[in-house]
């Protein structure tokens, strides 16, 4: 029986990263239209969960009315839109279908492609694992958004901001997940960096993650409508120890709290913006690498710029265009964090001039 010559493992995991980039280039759509969803107000137009049938949109009048009337049951019609047209109602019924429907994609992008290369031997054992594991997390993520939406369908006039923030926070770390395995398999040399600064640039990526979930919380409270003012808030630079641990107990605070959650995310934004500048000076300093070093000052910069952008937000009361930019930001810092760890990570170099095998992806 005569089995079939695999290509060149440069080839294979060339096209292993073209498809992971362009599932990541998906996630980035995605997310945006999620953030655009949320900013509209359309996330609680479609009352039910149907992973199937749902991808068809209402194809007539009588359909249209009967989302419009499911819509009409539910606590934030009631009280926040009791005077929404059926003009109305389709478009914020188009801007959450839209977001489900590129969520499907995203999955369809992710599995079918993969089990072909499945199929076809290109996937090695150790980025075997890690795929399926990013694909369960994508899985987990469409059930996520449900849950998320289930929070305002009785009893609030929104989403509860933690189902919110764990929502955008696991879609971001699905994302990271996947360009860190898309740049882990470049056929890039080893960089030479002491240890402090490899740390260092994960650290930023995973801060990066966790002002990310602030963000959310401040988006899922509405606190970007309150205390528009910068550098001070609350008329300091640092609020009252009484306003900021207003609830019992404490911990309540850094979720339930408006006033607590914005500072928090403010804190945040000046400790990544710190960290990466001094980052990139120690690289600078201590890495000789064109590659790394640009990759530092390239995060410094879009951290300093995503805090500007978050100021004139701030500042603004968050109109959509820029609250929509100021994530979008967010994305490509992620990115360009994910993309520098990754590099400075490295451990081994890959050839495609050696027949023996290479360094797995970790």
């Amino acid at each position: 029986m005569m089995t079939r010559a695999l290509p060149d493992i440069d080839v294979r995991r060339r096209a292993i990263r073209a498809w992971l980039w362009s599932v990541a280039a998906l996630i980035v759509v995605t997310l945006v239209v999620g953030g655009a969803t949320r900013l509209t107000e359309s996330g609680l137009s479609i009352v039910e969960w149907k992973p199937l049938t749902g991808v068809i949109p209402p194809l007539s009048d009588l359909a249209w009315q009967a989302e419009f009337d499911k819509y009409k049951l539910i606590p934030q019609f009631r009280e926040l839109f009791p005077a929404m047209t059926l003009a109305d109602f389709k478009t914020i019924y188009w801007w959450e279908w839209s977001h489900r429907l590129l969520a499907r994609l995203v999955g369809a992008a992710f599995l079918i492609p993969f089990l072909w290369f499945l199929w076809r031997g290109f996937v090695e054992p150790g980025l075997r694992t890690r795929l399926w594991a990013i694909f369960g997390m994508g899985a987990a993520l469409g059930a996520v958004g449900w849950w998320m939406v289930a929070s305002g369908l009785s009893e609030r006039v929104n989403v509860s901001q933690y189902r919110l923030a764990f929502h955008l926070t696991l879609a971001c770390a699905v994302f990271a997940a996947i360009v860190w395995t898309a740049e882990r398999l470049a056929p890039r040399p080893e960089i030479a960096a002491p240890a402090r600064i490899r740390r260092s640039a994960v650290a930023l990526a995973c801060g990066l993650l966790l002002q990310i979930y602030l963000g959310a919380l401040v988006a899922g409270l509405r606190a970007g409508l309150i205390y528009n003012t910068w550098p001070l808030i609350d008329g300091s630079f640092i609020p009252d120890g009484a306003r900021l641990l207003f609830n019992a107990p404490w911990w309540r605070n850094v979720f339930e709290n408006a006033l607590t959650v914005q500072f928090d995310h403010r804190m945040v934004a000046y400790v990544l913006v710190l960290g990466a500048l001094a980052h990139a000076i120690d690289v600078a300093r201590k890495v000789d690498h064109p590659a790394a070093i640009t990759g530092g000052i390239v995060l410094a910069c879009l951290l300093a710029a995503q805090m500007a952008l978050g100021v004139l937000t701030l500042i603004y009361a968050v109109p959509i265009g820029l609250a929509l930019a100021h994530q979008a930001l967010a994305i490509v810092a992620l990115t360009a964090a994910v993309i520098h760890a990754a590099r400075l990570a490295r451990v081994a170099t890959v050839s495609s001039a050696a027949p023996q095998p290479v360094e797995q992806p970790t």
